[in-house]
């Protein structure tokens, strides 16, 4: 490579070959398994005014004030490359009307970015698949998004991860454990990390789930939300894992999982693997496949009316990762001429071959003694061998493989 080649941006990756496939495994898997469950594709910009990100995700957040990629456009707004998808999604909701679907279930999947170290199955543009549901207030919504991911996961064949889950109750509820949080760390602020420190008036939650040592040595006797959890809240909670028992999904509570921001309530949730796993090994430190929870206050941070909503996602990267690396399916047939007179007549056979819904290569270039030698290299279930005069089927696979190809290439006018 010359010097003068522009090499890519650091955080970024150019996919291809194993990698490429195990990603698109990845796609090709969630999109069977949400029509499944009939949730219906969206697609929204890949940028956004920066207003949608500050007032969803949360001016404090280090989201939006240290990993946002903003700019101003030549008409002096401020727009935003999209760091995740449900702030766009919530605007979309509401600018686009579609309070007339309600409840909406929706998928999508695509590039995000963030400004951030990269670091093993983390980059600065990045790839997630997420599910929603809009306009429902019902635990089962809830449970439904989650018996969702659970069989996403299983489909996918990535074992050894563990649904962790928690309740982070209805307003009122919230609000009490905030104030005994704030009251129990206020105590011993001088001994909390610098973070935790102004995280104490601004955001008492996220302390719950900090990492540093002189949190943790505070948080295991922090207040629990069940302390402070109203009736309603508390019945919401057990229909959720009562749905999710008789789902057949496996869950373990999490009592320190929360979700910093206001608009959260009741249901938040995180699928990691189970120590000691292969999962585990594969991805290191960044342990969460997949997370979520309800979210609804959203919808008034933007200027809509109340809306109950519910929703996860999960990283493409770090799911291809728990997959590993795939290579593209041999080819069902490879057509082969072994005389260019018959090159047209070739391609014209492989052509109607692609029709019925068989994968095909074509080989009709190279020493003309050597091209049936390349076709068997390839490693195709069959093999169709054109010369003048003569056409041949070699098979090179045995059962249902064979059965079906030869029944597909039987209905063809192919001169077998």
């Amino acid at each position: 490579m010359s010097k003068n080649t522009p090499k890519a941006i650091r955080g970024t990756q150019d996919i291809f070959g194993p990698e490429a496939e195990a990603f698109a495994f990845v796609v090709e898997t969630f999109e069977r398994v949400r029509k499944l469950y009939r949730f219906r594709r969206a697609e929204m910009p890949v940028f956004e005014k920066t207003e949608v990100f500050s007032r969803a995700i949360g001016e404090t957040t280090d989201v939006v004030s240290k990993e946002m990629y903003s700019f101003e456009d030549r008409g002096g707004d401020s727009l935003t490359l999209r760091p995740e998808f449900t702030a766009g999604i919530a605007r979309a909701y509401l600018t686009n009307g579609w309070q007339q679907h309600a409840p909406m279930k929706l998928a999508t999947h695509g590039a995000l970015f963030r400004y951030e170290r990269p670091q093993k199955g983390r980059y600065r543009q990045f790839h997630q698949i997420d599910a929603e549901i809009l306009g429902a207030g019902e635990p089962q919504a809830d449970v439904e998004l989650l018996a969702m991911a659970d069989q996403l996961l299983k489909e996918l064949g990535i074992e050894g991860v563990t649904l962790h889950l928690n309740t982070l109750g209805d307003a009122a509820s919230r609000d009490a454990w905030r104030s005994g949080l704030i009251e129990y760390f206020g105590k011993v602020r001088g001994e909390l990390s610098e973070d935790s420190q102004e995280r104490l008036e601004k955001n008492p939650l996220r302390i719950l789930d900090s990492k540093d040592p002189r949190d943790r040595a505070f948080v295991a006797d922090a207040p629990k939300i069940d302390e402070y959890l109203s009736d309603d809240a508390l019945a919401f909670f057990e229909s959720v894992t009562g749905g999710l028992d008789a789902s057949g999904v496996k869950w373990k509570r999490a009592e320190s999982l929360v979700r910093g921001l206001d608009y959260y309530r009741h249901t938040a949730f995180e699928f990691i693997p189970d120590e000691g796993s292969a999962a585990a090994g594969a991805l290191g430190s960044q342990s969460t496949v997949l997370g979520g929870g309800r979210y609804d206050g959203l919808m008034e941070s933007l200027g809509g009316p109340a809306t109950p909503a519910v929703g996860w996602a999960a990283g493409i990267e770090r799911l291809a990762m728990l997959v590993g690396e795939r290579d593209i399916d041999k080819p069902d047939v490879v057509v082969v001429v072994e005389d260019d007179k018959m090159t047209a007549a070739g391609q014209k056979a492989v052509s109607a071959i692609r029709s019925v819904g068989l994968s095909a290569e074509f080989i009709a270039s190279g020493g003309k003694k050597k091209r049936f030698d390349k076709a068997v290299k390839v490693g195709s279930h069959v093999i169709l061998a054109m010369s003048d005069g003569e056409r041949r089927l070699r098979y090179q696979s045995e059962g249902e493989d064979k059965e079906r190809i030869s029944s597909a290439l039987w209905s063809l006018d192919l001169d077998l």
